[in-house]
């Protein structure tokens, strides 16, 4: 058993007791946890009032999991170690199963609905023929709770009056609830009916009318009440004082088919494509989302309309992250060698300045980029003007879109390497360019037989990693070119200037049918891409250290 700390005279803790940080630390970290577990509990009683069972479960194991670790000294190494596994499943494999998850379904904006909410919608589709009947209601007698009666008096001149009834909002969840109104779930709620028969010389007594303001507060409780009159039309409420007649489209035979009743023919589910098809195959909307497997992958790679735009724009994509890539390492390590030029003065000057594209926001840079560039109001446009008498089209034409972009992406990456390079070129033996010098060498031979074979070395890893941030440089392209200019021979929004991330982006958000599958389709495809480049990188040189 370990000795107990011997306490001074007064009661205190021994001196340097709470003086010890790793004491403070331990108590921030374990503060720290329970926060962790409260919250995920907390998380998990909101989905569970949200009816997702299986995401309060992992939350549940989580927050026990995260308790178990905080609790068991054999664990304590995981207490370190946790957090960053946590974050790694939270905000990189949950993410990322989602994509590969959604990649496998057909959702898009035509098919948003799952099966039973696309179903309900078709099951309260109505037709109408234009007909209407102007409506009144009166209360029964004269107290202020009295049941409701319809007066209703149609273009063709007749008159009609309903049994009475209630039409407040826990009135109509009474009818709602009612025995045997229960339907299956895909199927509409019912809807209360309020039988109608036609008025007679003897129906004249009537109660005091409601006002516009008692309307509008028994509104929702009106609008779900179905009107009978015995002809069979059914009539429901158009406006404050209108009705009209409102009869189903639709009704369910199975799970599977439905009736038209226009024509009696039936309506059947075709789950494969997500659509409902009348009798003649004609799809239905709204569609409703479902499993399709693979079959966004075969439309990029099978479908010559799909794959032509992502060949383009993958050949696109790789030409910029390479030529980026080298643009901005070669021209970091000519400023870098430039600045540690020992008879330059004003280095401090000249470095604060080359750093400066840098450190503004790529949010302000890129727009100023695009003002300067515009084609007719541009000032770079304006010297060649001036000088040439050329006004290129930097946004129209393809060959100078993309020189723009490198030229923009170059000038704002070539800081980074630059930095990089100065501090590897500090690292290089001062004996090497003597004994070079010796032996007759000039500059250009140092810098390709000294200074690049010495700096490209290390710096090599960084190179790979600035290859795989600007595969996905979505930021350039949305604020620079927007993708154009567009190509117009194909049936997706692509651009000549469409990196994969902007065009996964198009497609997902600015296309007409945002069809976000086959945008996460194509992610998955980059992040399989870029998750090789990373499998590289660290084979490559993580086992050379």
């Amino acid at each position: 058993m370990r000795p107990a700390k011997a306490r001074q005279p007064n009661g205190q803790a021994p001196r340097g007791h709470w003086a010890d940080p790793s004491r403070w630390s331990a108590l921030a970290l374990h503060a720290l946890a329970l926060s962790a577990v409260l919250g995920l509990l907390g998380l998990a009683q909101q989905m569970w009032r949200l009816r997702q069972p299986g995401w309060a479960l992992g939350l549940l194991l989580a927050a026990g999991l995260l308790l178990m670790v905080q609790c068991m000294r054999r664990l304590q190494a995981w207490r370190y170690v946790l957090p960053g596994v946590l974050a790694v499943l939270v905000f990189v494999v949950l993410p990322m199963g989602f994509t590969v998850a959604i990649g496998l379904t057909n959702y898009s904006s035509q098919h948003l609905l799952d099966f039973d909410r696309a179903t309900r919608v078709l099951l309260e589709r109505t037709d109408s023929r234009g007909l209407g009947m102007d409506i009144a209601l009166h209360r029964t007698g004269p107290a202020p709770d009295a049941p409701l009666q319809a007066w209703l008096h149609g273009d063709d001149g007749r008159a009609w009056v309903s049994a009475p009834f209630e039409a407040t909002a826990q009135g109509a969840d009474r009818a709602l609830a009612q025995p045997g109104a229960a339907l299956a779930a895909a199927a509409p709620p019912a809807r209360p009916r309020i039988a109608l028969r036609e008025a007679g010389p003897d129906d004249t007594a009537r109660g005091r009318a409601l006002t516009a303001r008692e309307l509008v507060a028994r509104l929702p409780a009106l609008q779900a009440l179905d009107f009978h009159s015995p002809d069979g039309l059914a009539w429901r409420l158009a406006s404050l004082h209108r009705v009209s007649d409102q009869s189903p489209r639709y009704q369910r035979i199975d799970a599977a088919t439905l009736r038209d009743l226009t024509d009696g023919r039936p309506v059947r589910a075709d789950h494969a494509a997500g659509q409902w098809r009348d009798a003649e195959g004609r799809a239905l909307e709204p569609g409703f989302r479902t499993a399709v497997g693979l079959d966004n992958y075969r439309r990029i790679f099978g479908d010559a309309r799909f794959f032509g735009p992502f060949a383009r724009v993958f050949a696109w994509t790789l030409a910029f992250a390479a030529l980026n890539t080298l643009l901005t390492f070669g021209l970091g390590l000519l400023l870098a060698v430039a600045l540690n030029w020992e008879a330059l003065r004003g280095k401090a000057f000249y470095r604060v300045a080359l750093f400066l594209p840098y450190a503004v926001p790529a949010f302000i840079s890129i727009p100023i980029f695009r003002g300067l560039f515009n084609e007719n109001l541009g000032e770079i446009n304006l010297v060649l003007d001036l000088l040439l008498g050329i006004r290129p089209g930097w946004f129209s034409d393809a060959t100078l879109a993309r020189s723009m972009v490198l030229v923009v992406n170059t000038w704002l990456g070539y800081p980074y390497m630059m930095i990089l390079a100065m501090g590897l070129l500090k690292a290089i033996p001062e004996d090497l360019y003597e004994a070079s010098a010796m032996a007759g060498a000039g500059p250009l031979d140092n810098l390709r037989r000294i200074t690049l074979p010495l700096v490209a070395r290390p710096m090599a890893p960084l190179l790979i990693a600035s290859f795989a941030t600007n595969f996905n440089n979505l930021t350039l392209i949305a604020l620079l070119t927007e993708g154009a200019p567009d190509y117009l021979d194909t049936d997706v929004p692509v651009g000549a200037t469409d990196l994969l991330a902007s065009y996964t982006y198009r497609i997902a958000f600015s296309d007409g049918g945002q069809n976000f599958a086959l945008a996460c389709a194509i992610s998955t495809l980059v992040f399989a891409i870029v998750a090789l480049l990373a499998v590289v990188n660290l084979r490559l040189f993580g086992a050379r250290r």
